[in-house]
């Protein structure tokens, strides 16, 4: 039976009252499960979903948070499926209630926590899964655990920072656009109708805008169409053709200013991820199957398996990082040195340290970077309508 969350209300053994939530597939499994703990409910009632507050979405940062979560209460001593109830019964997400307690459900009924995971793999991809399962091996599963939460956090923070930082521009653009588009519709026509008035030439540039809002009057329905359209076929490849996804993942490397950063963001996720999957006991060549996946772009996961193809055959990692092309010198020679030294975890953290301070201070500079460049653009296209459109009145002032 699914369970649902209730609200509660009783008195304890000392006659105080309290109050909480449960998570029980109907109410009187919340009685039976209340009068073991000493309580005598007064007042049961399913929770209601608020039209705006039912979040059911489940995404990458409530599994970092689940994670966290649970590697805190097994380093507290608290069994499994008690911490998977409390976990489960505290979270609001009403999606990811749903997850846990069907994870839960799976370990109480004898399969392993890696073999319950599997089992949603939307949520909890290879690499998450190998690094619990060594942690059930080890008898290490809160300190993986640990582990895990960290890697989602740091890598969930440089996604977040990078989207901010393109968010803001496209937000803006998209703005200047809805308001051009207004002032071609509604504002320019009421000037087209004054300036026939006038009996003389239109300046050049006045009777472009003119024939553009005409256009757009005309035409726009036919263009947003056909732009919605091409939107669409655009995002529907991306997500189903790989040699589009090559093609698009290529070009924004190549890109000036952007091209860098995701350069960056791409090492630091393979700096992280082979770091936590090599201090979890991960064998190298595994290890690196899984690292290709959380690279975040296609270029860098076809070099990583081809990497791993070139370890399984006895060469150094070094080696075959410096075949990709890929990496810069510094994260080859400390990757070497990692090697040498067998400390590759600990090599590889500190490069991930390095390259994700390094994508902090480049997108604050691209940040700072970009609003004058949005300012000018805005400039340039509101203002450029306003000047058409008083081109004529300042004509005509100068012949009266």
């Amino acid at each position: 039976m699914m369970k649902v969350p209730f609200n509660w209300e009783g008195t304890d053994r000392k006659g105080k009252k309290v109050k909480g939530k449960s998570l029980a597939g109907d109410e009187a499994a919340v009685r039976a499960d209340l009068r073991r703990q000493g309580v005598v409910p007064t007042r049961i009632r399913k929770q209601r979903k608020g039209l705006f507050s039912a979040k059911t979405k489940i995404t990458p940062g409530d599994i970092a948070l689940f994670s966290r979560q649970l590697a805190t209460m097994l380093a507290a001593g608290i069994p499994l499926v008690q911490a998977f109830e409390i976990v489960g019964t505290g979270h609001e997400n009403a999606g990811m209630q749903k997850l846990i307690m069907a994870i839960k459900t799976d370990v109480e009924g004898g399969s392993s926590l890696a073999q319950a995971l599997a089992k949603h793999p939307l949520y909890f991809d290879d690499l998450f899964v190998n690094l619990v399962e060594s942690g059930e091996q080890a008898g290490a599963l809160e300190t993986l655990l640990d582990k895990i939460a960290t890697y989602k956090e740091k890598t969930e923070a440089i996604k977040k920072k990078i989207k901010k930082a393109l968010t803001y521009p496209a937000a803006v653009l998209v703005v200047a656009f809805i308001v051009t588009t207004i002032l071609l519709i509604f504002v320019i026509p009421a000037f087209e109708d004054l300036f026939q008035g006038f009996g003389a030439d239109l300046p050049s540039f006045t009777r472009m805008v003119i024939d553009l809002s005409l256009f757009v009057r005309q035409k726009g329905w036919y263009l947003a169409i056909m732009m919605g359209g091409a939107v669409f076929a655009f995002l529907y490849f991306k997500k189903r053709s790989r040699p589009m996804r090559h093609f698009l993942d290529r070009m924004i490397l190549k890109t000036p200013v952007i091209g860098p950063i995701m350069q960056k963001a791409a090492i630091a996720r393979y700096s992280r991820t082979l770091s936590t999957m090599f201090a979890a006991g991960v064998p190298l060549v595994e290890a690196l199957e899984s690292v290709s996946g959380a690279c975040g772009n296609i270029v860098y996961e076809e070099g990583v398996l081809k990497m791993r193809d070139e370890v399984a055959t006895g060469q150094r990692l070094q080696q075959s990082m410096e075949n990709t092309d890929l990496f810069p010198n510094m994260v080859v020679q400390m990757i070497a040195v990692g090697e040498e030294s067998g400390s590759l975890d600990e090599m590889s953290g500190k490069v991930a340290d390095f390259y994700e301070e390094d994508v902090d201070n480049a997108v604050d500079n691209l940040s700072s970077l970009l609003e004058p460049m949005i300012m000018a653009i805005l400039g340039v296209l509101v203002g450029g309508l306003v000047v058409a459109m008083y081109l004529p009145i300042f004509k005509l002032g100068a012949v009266v």
